[in-house]
Protein backbone atom coordinates (compact mmCIF):
# COMPACT_ATOMS: atom_id res chain seq x y z
CA UNK A 1 0.00 0.00 0.00
CA UNK A 2 1.40 3.33 -1.05
CA UNK A 3 1.48 5.97 1.53
CA UNK A 4 -0.19 8.94 0.67
CA UNK A 5 2.20 11.98 -0.09
CA UNK A 6 0.05 15.09 0.03
CA UNK A 7 -3.41 15.65 1.21
CA UNK A 8 -5.21 15.73 -2.14
CA UNK A 9 -3.31 12.15 -3.15
CA UNK A 10 -5.33 11.28 0.39
CA UNK A 11 -8.24 12.70 -0.77
CA UNK A 12 -7.98 11.53 -4.48
CA UNK A 13 -7.77 7.74 -3.38
CA UNK A 14 -10.72 7.88 -1.28
CA UNK A 15 -12.42 8.54 -4.42
CA UNK A 16 -11.11 6.57 -6.94
CA UNK A 17 -12.42 3.82 -5.13
CA UNK A 18 -11.50 -0.05 -6.22
CA UNK A 19 -14.85 -2.47 -6.12
CA UNK A 20 -16.20 -5.98 -4.91
CA UNK A 21 -15.61 -8.81 -7.14
CA UNK A 22 -18.82 -9.47 -8.67
CA UNK A 23 -18.22 -12.44 -10.00
CA UNK A 24 -17.13 -14.04 -6.87
CA UNK A 25 -19.76 -12.54 -5.00
CA UNK A 26 -22.32 -14.07 -7.39
CA UNK A 27 -20.61 -17.53 -7.14
CA UNK A 28 -20.98 -17.20 -2.91
CA UNK A 29 -24.78 -16.11 -3.73
CA UNK A 30 -25.52 -19.48 -5.92
CA UNK A 31 -23.62 -21.28 -3.51
CA UNK A 32 -25.74 -19.90 -0.65
CA UNK A 33 -28.89 -20.90 -2.92
CA UNK A 34 -27.54 -24.38 -2.95
CA UNK A 35 -26.62 -24.84 0.94
CA UNK A 36 -29.28 -27.20 2.52
CA UNK A 37 -31.01 -25.28 3.92
CA UNK A 38 -33.98 -22.56 2.93
CA UNK A 39 -32.76 -19.08 0.87
CA UNK A 40 -31.95 -16.85 3.46
CA UNK A 41 -32.69 -18.68 6.49
CA UNK A 42 -29.36 -17.89 8.09
CA UNK A 43 -29.95 -14.10 7.34
CA UNK A 44 -26.96 -12.02 8.23
CA UNK A 45 -24.81 -15.08 8.28
CA UNK A 46 -25.47 -15.39 4.54
CA UNK A 47 -24.54 -11.61 3.87
CA UNK A 48 -21.48 -11.60 5.48
CA UNK A 49 -19.67 -14.86 3.72
CA UNK A 50 -21.32 -12.65 0.50
CA UNK A 51 -19.70 -9.99 2.09
CA UNK A 52 -16.04 -11.39 2.46
CA UNK A 53 -16.30 -13.51 -0.91
CA UNK A 54 -16.48 -9.82 -2.66
CA UNK A 55 -14.03 -8.01 -1.23
CA UNK A 56 -11.81 -11.53 -1.30
CA UNK A 57 -12.52 -12.02 -4.73
CA UNK A 58 -13.19 -15.73 -3.46
CA UNK A 59 -16.58 -17.56 -3.84
CA UNK A 60 -15.04 -19.49 -0.56
CA UNK A 61 -13.96 -16.27 1.46
CA UNK A 62 -11.19 -17.31 4.55
CA UNK A 63 -10.36 -15.62 7.69
CA UNK A 64 -6.64 -17.15 8.41
CA UNK A 65 -5.00 -13.80 8.94
CA UNK A 66 -7.15 -11.16 10.76
CA UNK A 67 -5.59 -8.11 12.36
CA UNK A 68 -6.71 -6.27 15.40
CA UNK A 69 -5.23 -2.41 15.02
CA UNK A 70 -5.46 -0.11 17.83
CA UNK A 71 -4.72 3.38 17.18
CA UNK A 72 -4.14 5.72 20.08
CA UNK A 73 -3.25 9.16 20.47
CA UNK A 74 -3.62 12.61 23.21
CA UNK A 75 -5.48 15.22 22.69
CA UNK A 76 -5.29 19.12 23.80
CA UNK A 77 -9.32 19.56 24.44
CA UNK A 78 -9.08 17.06 27.89
CA UNK A 79 -7.38 19.69 29.74
CA UNK A 80 -11.46 21.51 28.87
CA UNK A 81 -12.71 19.41 31.17
CA UNK A 82 -14.24 16.54 28.79
CA UNK A 83 -13.42 13.46 30.50
CA UNK A 84 -13.57 11.73 33.38
CA UNK A 85 -9.62 10.85 33.15
CA UNK A 86 -6.42 12.97 32.65
CA UNK A 87 -4.56 12.27 29.09
CA UNK A 88 -2.16 10.41 30.93
CA UNK A 89 -4.19 7.32 31.02
CA UNK A 90 -3.97 6.90 27.55
CA UNK A 91 -0.58 5.78 27.81
CA UNK A 92 -0.79 3.60 30.87
CA UNK A 93 -3.51 1.79 29.20
CA UNK A 94 -1.48 1.23 26.19
CA UNK A 95 1.05 -0.15 28.52
CA UNK A 96 -1.79 -2.11 29.46
CA UNK A 97 -2.69 -3.33 26.02
CA UNK A 98 1.69 -4.33 25.53
CA UNK A 99 1.43 -6.54 28.77
CA UNK A 100 -2.00 -8.08 27.54
CA UNK A 101 -4.64 -7.01 30.24
CA UNK A 102 -7.17 -5.32 28.06
CA UNK A 103 -10.26 -6.59 27.36
CA UNK A 104 -9.52 -5.65 23.61
CA UNK A 105 -6.42 -8.49 24.51
CA UNK A 106 -8.73 -10.90 25.76
CA UNK A 107 -10.87 -10.43 22.75
CA UNK A 108 -8.70 -10.90 20.25
CA UNK A 109 -7.17 -13.93 21.13
CA UNK A 110 -10.82 -15.33 21.78
CA UNK A 111 -11.56 -13.93 17.66
CA UNK A 112 -8.17 -15.54 16.62
CA UNK A 113 -6.87 -12.02 15.74
CA UNK A 114 -3.47 -10.52 15.71
CA UNK A 115 -3.14 -7.52 17.53
CA UNK A 116 -1.33 -4.37 17.06
CA UNK A 117 -1.33 -1.26 18.82
CA UNK A 118 0.28 1.75 17.15
CA UNK A 119 0.81 4.67 19.25
CA UNK A 120 0.88 7.94 17.77
CA UNK A 121 3.13 11.00 19.89
CA UNK A 122 1.40 10.02 22.98
CA UNK A 123 3.29 12.78 24.53
CA UNK A 124 2.23 15.55 22.59
CA UNK A 125 -0.65 15.68 22.07
CA UNK A 126 -2.78 17.80 19.94
CA UNK A 127 -3.75 21.33 19.98
CA UNK A 128 -6.97 22.31 21.92
CA UNK A 129 -9.18 22.90 18.72
CA UNK A 130 -11.32 25.42 20.54
CA UNK A 131 -8.01 27.55 20.06
CA UNK A 132 -6.40 26.59 16.92
CA UNK A 133 -6.33 23.59 14.34
CA UNK A 134 -6.05 20.24 16.03
CA UNK A 135 -3.14 19.26 13.78
CA UNK A 136 -0.64 20.96 11.22
CA UNK A 137 -1.18 19.49 7.24
CA UNK A 138 2.24 17.68 8.20
CA UNK A 139 0.96 15.77 11.81
CA UNK A 140 -2.32 14.87 9.80
CA UNK A 141 -0.81 13.22 7.13
CA UNK A 142 1.53 11.41 8.72
CA UNK A 143 -1.07 10.26 10.91
CA UNK A 144 -2.90 9.34 7.68
CA UNK A 145 -0.18 7.59 6.84
CA UNK A 146 0.63 5.60 9.95
CA UNK A 147 -3.01 3.93 9.23
CA UNK A 148 -2.09 3.21 5.79
CA UNK A 149 1.07 1.37 7.10
CA UNK A 150 -0.91 -0.95 9.59
CA UNK A 151 -2.57 -2.31 7.52
CA UNK A 152 0.38 -3.19 4.76
CA UNK A 153 0.12 -6.57 5.17
CA UNK A 154 -3.38 -7.18 3.66
CA UNK A 155 -4.81 -9.58 6.19
CA UNK A 156 -8.12 -11.13 5.06
CA UNK A 157 -9.74 -8.95 7.74
CA UNK A 158 -8.45 -5.75 9.72
CA UNK A 159 -10.16 -4.89 13.01
CA UNK A 160 -9.94 -1.24 13.71
CA UNK A 161 -10.35 0.75 17.19
CA UNK A 162 -8.63 3.89 19.49
CA UNK A 163 -7.88 4.60 22.60
CA UNK A 164 -7.71 8.19 23.66
CA UNK A 165 -8.80 10.13 26.31
CA UNK A 166 -10.90 13.23 25.32
CA UNK A 167 -11.34 11.64 21.90
CA UNK A 168 -15.23 10.86 22.26
CA UNK A 169 -15.57 15.13 22.12
CA UNK A 170 -13.15 14.94 19.12
CA UNK A 171 -15.46 12.51 17.51
CA UNK A 172 -18.97 14.73 18.12
CA UNK A 173 -17.15 17.74 16.50
CA UNK A 174 -16.00 15.28 13.94
CA UNK A 175 -19.73 14.15 12.98
CA UNK A 176 -21.29 17.52 13.92
CA UNK A 177 -18.98 19.55 11.05
CA UNK A 178 -19.96 16.20 8.40
CA UNK A 179 -23.37 15.60 9.42
CA UNK A 180 -24.75 18.77 10.89
CA UNK A 181 -27.08 19.11 13.52
CA UNK A 182 -26.72 19.99 16.78
CA UNK A 183 -23.54 19.23 19.17
CA UNK A 184 -26.13 17.46 21.80
CA UNK A 185 -26.90 15.30 19.07
CA UNK A 186 -23.35 14.11 18.76
CA UNK A 187 -21.91 14.30 22.70
CA UNK A 188 -22.82 11.77 24.97
CA UNK A 189 -21.38 10.56 28.33
CA UNK A 190 -17.99 9.22 26.93
CA UNK A 191 -16.09 7.85 29.81
CA UNK A 192 -18.95 8.42 31.86
CA UNK A 193 -18.99 12.05 32.58
CA UNK A 194 -21.83 13.59 34.88
CA UNK A 195 -24.39 16.17 33.24
CA UNK A 196 -22.08 19.26 34.11
CA UNK A 197 -19.09 17.25 32.10
CA UNK A 198 -21.69 16.74 29.57
CA UNK A 199 -22.40 20.46 29.13
CA UNK A 200 -19.06 21.09 28.74
CA UNK A 201 -18.42 18.64 26.09
CA UNK A 202 -21.07 20.26 24.18
CA UNK A 203 -19.97 24.09 24.43
CA UNK A 204 -16.24 22.59 23.47
CA UNK A 205 -17.75 20.87 20.86
CA UNK A 206 -20.17 23.78 19.54
CA UNK A 207 -16.85 26.41 20.05
CA UNK A 208 -14.48 24.17 17.98
CA UNK A 209 -16.70 23.62 15.07
CA UNK A 210 -17.97 27.50 14.74
CA UNK A 211 -13.70 28.54 15.36
CA UNK A 212 -13.22 26.61 11.90
CA UNK A 213 -16.12 26.39 10.32
CA UNK A 214 -15.36 28.63 7.24
CA UNK A 215 -12.09 26.05 6.40
CA UNK A 216 -13.96 22.85 6.84
CA UNK A 217 -14.38 22.49 2.71
CA UNK A 218 -12.37 19.12 2.57
CA UNK A 219 -12.70 15.37 4.50
CA UNK A 220 -8.88 16.26 5.07
CA UNK A 221 -9.67 19.70 6.70
CA UNK A 222 -12.24 17.93 8.99
CA UNK A 223 -9.61 15.56 10.04
CA UNK A 224 -6.76 17.96 10.79
CA UNK A 225 -8.84 20.69 12.48
CA UNK A 226 -11.26 19.05 14.83
CA UNK A 227 -9.85 15.81 14.73
CA UNK A 228 -6.90 13.24 16.16
CA UNK A 229 -4.39 11.20 15.42
CA UNK A 230 -5.51 8.10 16.06
CA UNK A 231 -8.85 8.94 14.04
CA UNK A 232 -6.78 10.30 11.07
CA UNK A 233 -5.04 7.22 11.14
CA UNK A 234 -8.17 5.42 11.27
CA UNK A 235 -9.40 7.30 8.09
CA UNK A 236 -6.16 6.34 6.53
CA UNK A 237 -6.16 2.80 7.24
CA UNK A 238 -10.24 2.35 5.85
CA UNK A 239 -9.03 3.97 2.47
CA UNK A 240 -5.72 2.26 2.61
CA UNK A 241 -7.46 -1.04 3.29
CA UNK A 242 -10.17 -0.16 0.24
CA UNK A 243 -7.00 0.10 -1.94
CA UNK A 244 -6.02 -3.14 -1.35
CA UNK A 245 -9.54 -4.93 -1.05
CA UNK A 246 -9.29 -5.96 2.15
CA UNK A 247 -12.48 -6.11 4.50
CA UNK A 248 -12.87 -3.79 7.52
CA UNK A 249 -14.46 -4.26 10.69
CA UNK A 250 -15.75 -0.85 12.33
CA UNK A 251 -15.52 -0.60 15.78
CA UNK A 252 -18.02 1.93 18.22
CA UNK A 253 -18.80 5.39 17.59
CA UNK A 254 -15.15 7.36 17.78
CA UNK A 255 -13.82 4.72 15.57
CA UNK A 256 -16.72 5.56 12.98
CA UNK A 257 -16.23 9.26 13.99
CA UNK A 258 -13.40 9.08 12.12
CA UNK A 259 -15.08 8.27 8.86
CA UNK A 260 -17.49 10.48 9.18
CA UNK A 261 -15.58 13.31 6.99
CA UNK A 262 -15.26 10.85 3.85
CA UNK A 263 -18.06 8.92 4.31
CA UNK A 264 -20.28 12.53 4.47
CA UNK A 265 -19.05 13.17 0.88
CA UNK A 266 -18.41 10.15 -0.84
CA UNK A 267 -20.93 7.29 0.89
CA UNK A 268 -19.48 4.48 -1.23
CA UNK A 269 -16.12 4.52 1.20
CA UNK A 270 -17.22 2.14 3.21
CA UNK A 271 -18.71 0.10 0.83
CA UNK A 272 -15.77 -2.74 2.34
CA UNK A 273 -16.60 -2.02 5.71
CA UNK A 274 -18.85 -3.87 8.77
CA UNK A 275 -20.04 -2.06 11.74
CA UNK A 276 -19.25 -4.57 14.49
CA UNK A 277 -21.99 -2.87 16.86
CA UNK A 278 -23.92 0.06 17.68
CA UNK A 279 -22.39 1.16 20.87
CA UNK A 280 -24.47 2.53 23.98
CA UNK A 281 -22.69 5.94 23.23
CA UNK A 282 -25.92 7.92 21.98
CA UNK A 283 -24.38 9.47 18.98
CA UNK A 284 -23.41 5.98 17.18
CA UNK A 285 -26.89 5.33 15.87
CA UNK A 286 -27.26 7.97 14.41
CA UNK A 287 -23.78 7.98 12.65
CA UNK A 288 -24.70 4.29 11.31
CA UNK A 289 -27.93 5.81 10.25
CA UNK A 290 -26.39 8.63 8.18
CA UNK A 291 -23.51 6.62 7.03
CA UNK A 292 -26.12 3.76 5.85
CA UNK A 293 -24.55 1.00 7.51
CA UNK A 294 -26.31 -1.98 9.52
CA UNK A 295 -24.78 -2.96 12.87
CA UNK A 296 -24.01 -6.63 13.44
CA UNK A 297 -24.24 -6.54 17.23
CA UNK A 298 -26.24 -4.24 19.68
CA UNK A 299 -24.48 -5.67 23.22
CA UNK A 300 -24.98 -2.11 24.99
CA UNK A 301 -20.82 -1.81 24.70
CA UNK A 302 -19.01 1.53 24.81
CA UNK A 303 -15.31 0.70 25.68
CA UNK A 304 -13.87 1.28 22.55
CA UNK A 305 -10.45 -0.06 21.70
CA UNK A 306 -12.05 -2.39 19.10
CA UNK A 307 -13.49 -4.63 21.61
CA UNK A 308 -16.99 -4.94 19.71
CA UNK A 309 -15.13 -5.30 15.99
CA UNK A 310 -13.51 -7.66 17.36
CA UNK A 311 -16.53 -9.21 18.88
CA UNK A 312 -18.14 -9.41 15.45
CA UNK A 313 -15.40 -11.10 14.37
CA UNK A 314 -16.84 -13.85 15.71
CA UNK A 315 -19.67 -13.90 13.42
CA UNK A 316 -17.35 -13.87 10.60
CA UNK A 317 -16.13 -17.06 11.36
CA UNK A 318 -19.53 -18.55 11.91
CA UNK A 319 -20.64 -17.25 8.53
CA UNK A 320 -17.32 -18.64 6.91
CA UNK A 321 -17.73 -22.29 8.45
CA UNK A 322 -21.59 -22.16 7.35
CA UNK A 323 -20.97 -21.00 3.83
CA UNK A 324 -17.39 -23.41 3.51
CA UNK A 325 -18.88 -26.41 5.46
CA UNK A 326 -22.56 -27.10 4.97
CA UNK A 327 -23.02 -29.56 2.36
CA UNK A 328 -25.07 -28.97 -0.61
CA UNK A 329 -28.42 -30.60 -1.88
CA UNK A 330 -26.77 -32.57 -4.53
CA UNK A 331 -24.11 -33.39 -1.97
CA UNK A 332 -26.55 -34.48 0.60
CA UNK A 333 -28.97 -36.34 -1.79
CA UNK A 334 -31.89 -33.55 -0.27
CA UNK A 335 -34.55 -32.98 -2.38
CA UNK A 336 -34.13 -28.85 -3.05
CA UNK A 337 -37.99 -28.40 -4.11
Amino acid sequence: MTAFATPAAFLAASRGLPQADAAARSAAIARQGELTKPTGSLGQLENIAVFMAGWQGNPLPRLDRGSAVVFAGNHGIVDRGVSAFPASVTAQMVANFEHGGAAINALSRAAGLELKIVSLDLDRPTADFTQAPAMSEGECLAAINAGAAAVADAPDLVVLGEMGIGNSTTAAALCLASFGGSASDWVGPGTGIDDEGIARKVAVVEAGVALHRDALGTPFEILRRLGGRELAAIAGAVVAARQAGVPVMLDGFICCSAVAPLAATCPDILAHCLAGHVSAEPGHSLLLERMGIEPLLSLGMRLGEASGAATATLLVRAALAVHAEMATFAEAGVSAA
